[in-house]
């Protein structure tokens, strides 16, 4: 009878945390993730044969587990009053998830509506910031980014860090902004070069440049409505 392995001696393609890390979670089963969230098993089994023991019993439905006590639990060799909090702590957040309505992504698809999601968080700055904000195709956001905090009249931007963030969070639509503490809406001829050029690697990229928009307290400017994008 071969020696049994625990989980840190199996091959490293089929350990849960690297096929999640490789995979994305849902390529995993019930029992590699909760596996995951116990650590370990006994002596005599890994974390993941002795999730699917515990799985089997309930046969193999997660909400029959989560009815289960902590005594319950406790009753599997290999479970202590540690694991077993882990695990009934795990089923009552996928019910509290299940639960939840899906959080609304603001649609930035107009210059007004960028500057109203932005407004709040550069109204009070002295200094100039510069934003990244990724969308999907609907024009609905994914992801905003600060790109730089600067100096009272400029800030220095890196076009390939807007392409990077970019491509990792798969968006088809961006639009940056910044704002100007003087309270001037007027583009510098640096605001237009850098325009140019993230509007050049977005085509390159093909990525939907939608706008860039200047925010002062109560204006902005928007190069998509002044018809220079």
């Amino acid at each position: 009878m071969s020696e049994k392995l625990n989980i840190n001696e199996w091959d490293e393609a089929d350990r849960p945390r690297e096929r999640l890390m490789r995979l994305g979670a849902q390529a995993l089963s019930d029992a590699e993730l909760l596996a995951i969230l116990i650590g370990s098993g006994s002596p005599q089994e890994d974390a993941v044969a002795l999730m699917k023991r515990i799985l089997n019993s309930c046969q193999n439905n997660l909400n029959t587990l989560g009815k289960l006590t902590i005594s319950d639990l406790c009753q599997f060799r290999g479970v202590g009053e540690a694991k077993a909090i882990t695990i009934l702590a795990a089923c009552e957040l996928g019910k509290r998830r299940q639960a939840e309505k899906p959080q609304e992504r603001p649609d930035l698809g107009s210059a007004t509506r960028l500057y109203n999601y932005m407004h709040p968080k550069m109204q009070d700055l002295d200094v100039e910031e510069f934003w990244l904000l990724l969308m999907n195709q609907s024009c609905r956001l994914i992801k905003d980014v600060r790109i730089a905090h600067g100096g009272i009249t400029e800030v220095s931007v890196d076009v390939r860090i807007l392409m990077r963030e970019a491509v990792l969070c798969n968006a088809t639509m961006m639009a940056v902004c910044h704002n100007h503490p003087s309270g001037s809406i007027r583009p510098s001829r640096q605001d237009d070069e850098l325009t140019k050029r993230i509007q050049k690697a977005c085509e390159v990229m093909r990525i939907h440049f939608l706008d860039h928009v200047i925010i002062t307290d109560g204006l902005y400017y928007s190069y998509h409505e002044e018809g220079r994008l």
